[in-house]
């Protein structure tokens, strides 16, 4: 299911010009406060009407100023998901979950009752109000209670940033159940790197109103900088290759590269992301020794490039795969560095994702 969107707005002294496509999976809208992100949101839910453009969902017209047509959002089917769950205290979990079917003018995949309670883990919870639930919980009833609409696009605006890190990492796995379990587009709104590599298919990369660039998330977070002043760095997708008994280590099978990863639950050929801050690799000319670090991996530079305030973005090919690295412009004129040489990078974070 395609998602195809052209729109300009102005409210105020903002302008939105976008244009982009989405997929089935996660499209992840990113960027600084006051980009356009949830403007996009609205606009896509028919909460907003925007002054031009067109938006089509599996070549559906939702949207097209030159038709005068404007499919209102009770007729979109479109699951929205807010910073605040926005329950009904006075209903009861089942209550609220059943809510949004009154918006379901016909049952589809997502829209199996019990299929999401599994989805979200929330069976043990219908009974209860939304005053005794987490703030984990909550939002995964508001999340049951978009899909039971059973909509044809997920818009999710933050939908994390209310909890702290606890019932972020309680909550993140569900979310991946979604991304790779229902089969329609999800487009999620965030300000944070590490929710958009360990759930993001692709990236919309926002400024001023305007799209800086599209892309693999894998591509994007190597260059958000660029766009953002937000922190680059590297997704990589692998396999667990083999686990160590005593210690737990796993290690991580890449294109042509591998890492090791601190003990976590795995098992042996799982699919994992890891998500690799370009400030927490180091750039040798010799493969160092007598150090504490788990991954040495060697390569060779592929682009060099200068960014503000004395510091230049290297990305090292490691096999087929592309890692990125911040250092000092001194360092790069100490060690000499430059397009084509080998070096070994020298990683001191790899944050470990379910794929």
């Amino acid at each position: 299911m395609t998602l195809s969107v052209k729109i300009r707005h102005r409210q105020g002294d903002f302008s939105l010009d976008v244009t982009f496509a989405a997929e089935g999976g996660v499209t992840a809208l990113f960027g600084a406060s006051g980009s356009g992100k949830t403007s996009i949101l609205r606009i896509l839910g028919g909460l907003t009407r925007p002054d031009d453009g067109k938006i089509a969902l599996d070549g559906d017209m939702l949207l097209d100023t030159e038709r005068r047509l404007f499919v209102p959002a009770h007729r979109r089917r479109s699951g929205y998901v807010f910073q605040e769950p926005r329950l009904f205290p006075h209903l009861s979990v089942h209550q609220n979950l059943t809510y949004g079917r009154w918006f379901a003018r016909r049952a589809g995949p997502s829209a199996d009752l019990d299929r999401i309670l599994e989805m979200l883990g929330i069976s043990h919870l219908l009974e209860r109000r939304p005053a005794t639930l987490s703030g984990g919980e909550k939002q995964r009833v508001s999340i049951g209670r978009a899909l039971l609409s059973s909509p044809r696009l997920l818009l999710m605006d933050e939908p994390l940033s209310a909890l702290d890190e606890a019932r972020k990492a309680e909550i993140l796995p569900y979310l991946e159940r979604l991304r790779d379990e229902l089969d329609l587009p999800i487009l999620y709104v965030s300000h944070s790197v590490s929710e958009v590599a360990r759930l993001a298919d692709r990236v919309v990369v926002l400024a001023d109103g305007r799209v800086q660039a599209v892309g693999s998330a894998s591509d994007m977070l190597g260059n958000l900088s660029d766009a953002t002043g937000r922190e680059a760095g590297s997704v990589l997708t692998g396999t667990v290759s083999a686990l160590d008994a005593e210690t737990g280590l796993a290690t991580i099978a890449f294109k042509g590269m591998s890492l090791v990863v601190p003990p976590a639950h795995l098992a042996v050929g799982q699919r994992v992301r890891v998500h690799v801050p370009a400030r927490d690799v180091l750039v040798a000319t010799e493969k160092p020794a007598g150090i504490s670090a788990l991954n040495i991996v060697p390569g060779q530079i592929s682009t060099l490039t200068r960014m503000a305030g004395g510091t230049v973005d290297l990305a090292i090919v490691c096999g087929d795969e592309a890692l990125h690295a911040r250092i000092t412009e001194v360092s790069v004129g100490r060690l000499q560095l430059a397009v084509g040489r080998p070096v070994h990078a020298i990683i001191k974070t790899v944050a470990l994702e379910r794929s």
